[in-house]
């Protein structure tokens, strides 16, 4: 049996499989062809997806950005701070396989509407920890609504978009994580600037309760798509596990875990310790903290928009090769930075935030289109989520290693990370192109 998922493409008999056909509806052409694509329905959706991922990233990096503070607090080291994002990481492996098989059995819409309630709830719990051992536990939890938000998002745009252009209109949702990282990064400044650390690490996570508002009215005038609502009304296989690990879907659900956890484990391990890195191994203040991070900021915006461009120019597959080397590239320069040439830090930082999220633009195109509607929920939520629980790993492993080897050392570990993601693409199809059944 095939372990290839569908495709539109015929199979010949004796033969290959046919490359995918692209869409046979008209489609808009120009820099704004994308969005008209989507139509009214579709814009709205654009539009939830794009604010909720937003919103995920900010509640995310309220702990990286707090994290010197947090170690001093709490009299914690290395390995115990690195623990942290490792914990977060491994249970959103199960809250987004969990919401994975939810979208797929109530619809999009509403499993968005919990991911978001469940993150914002536990980031603000996090503000209120006693202890370590507390706060180490909401995180975890904080893990269940965080892991499922970009996947159920990616999967509703995805099934408004155009084949032709569905790369690039994934590639902006996906930027809204930049988005949400650089308003984290203007809170984190201002406020560690006028209250004290003991206080300002907790008012950055209370802050991670207030765009919800926003998000849930959004959510409200938002629907599925209707033809991916009347298949999954059609099916009686929808929402599960068993279906993804059938001889089937067997070898893309191997072969994508593969491929997220090494470009996730690659992604997070920077982003993670670059602001620690920045601090302790630079010796940066808190303002040039900043300062350093919105060049990474400005480099990883303007790479989810060229990535997601240039996934439906040159494929998934080959995006992802491509923006794998540079990245592996821009961390060992990046971290083998002499002592005093801190102006050469400011300048990489740009090239560095460009291909570490240039190559996720291509993500929520690749891996909707590697399942079926009825298990695409499922499918996306598990291989992405489980990828990173396992890429997860990373960022304990230098924390562990940063006291021996120094953070800028330890950060090499992120290059391996995309050398695994290179090596998975050896066992999954091409898929630009694709209509969504």
């Amino acid at each position: 049996m095939s372990t290839t998922p569908p495709t539109s493409g015929a199979t010949l008999p004796g033969g290959p499989t046919e490359p995918p056909t692209a869409s046979r509806n008209p489609v808009s052409e120009g820099a704004s062809g994308w969005l008209r694509d989507l139509g009214p329905r579709g814009r709205r959706a654009f539009a939830g997806a794009f604010g909720g991922y937003a919103l995920d990233s900010y509640d995310y990096f309220t702990l990286p950005l707090s994290m010197v503070a947090l170690a001093a607090y709490f009299g914690l080291d290395s390995g115990q701070t690195g623990l942290f994002t490792t914990v977060a990481l491994v249970v959103s492996a199960v809250g987004g396989a969990i919401a994975g098989v939810i979208a797929d059995r109530i619809g999009r819409v509403r499993a968005l509407m919990i991911t978001v309630i469940t993150y914002a709830v536990f980031t603000v719990a996090c503000g209120f920890a006693p202890t370590y051992e507390t706060l180490l536990v909401f995180r975890a939890l904080q893990g269940l609504g965080f892991g499922g938000e970009w996947a159920v998002g990616a999967i509703l745009v995805a099934e408004y978009a155009s084949a032709k252009h569905r790369g690039r209109t994934l590639g902006a949702v996906q930027s809204s994580w930049a988005v949400g990282w650089a308003l984290a990064a203007i809170v984190y400044t201002l406020v560690f600037q006028f209250l004290d650390a003991d206080l300002a690490w907790r008012v950055m996570f209370w802050t991670g309760a207030l765009p919800a508002l926003l998000v849930v009215w959004l959510r409200r005038r938002v629907q599925d798509a209707p033809k991916a609502s009347r298949e999954l009304e059609a099916s009686a296989r929808k929402g599960s596990f068993t279906e993804i690990f059938k001889p089937g879907l067997l070898r893309t659900t191997l072969f994508t875990v593969l491929l997220s956890t090494g470009v996730q484990g690659g992604y997070y391990t920077l982003a993670t310790w670059v602001p620690t890195y920045l601090k302790s191994d630079r010796g940066l203040t808190v303002v040039g903290t900043g300062g350093y991070l919105t060049f990474l900021i400005s480099g990883a915006f303007l790479g989810y928009l060229t990535g997601g461009y240039l996934t439906d120019r040159l494929g998934r597959k080959r995006n992802i090769v491509l923006f794998a080397v540079l990245s592996a590239a821009s961390i060992l320069a990046y971290t083998n930075i002499p002592d005093g040439a801190n102006g050469l830090l400011l300048v990489l930082g740009f090239p560095l935030g460009f291909c570490m999220s240039a190559i996720f633009s291509g993500f929520g195109s690749f891996l909707s289109e590697l399942y079926p509607t009825a298990v695409r929920g499922t499918g996306q939520g598990f291989t992405y989520n489980t990828g990173r629980a396992i890429g997860a790993v990373f960022p304990t492993l230098v924390g562990f290693l940063a006291d021996s080897w120094g953070v800028g050392g330890a950060l090499v570990f992120g290059a391996i990370g995309y050398g695994l993601a290179v090596v998975a693409l050896l066992g999954l199809p091409e898929t630009r192109g694709k209509e969504l059944l």
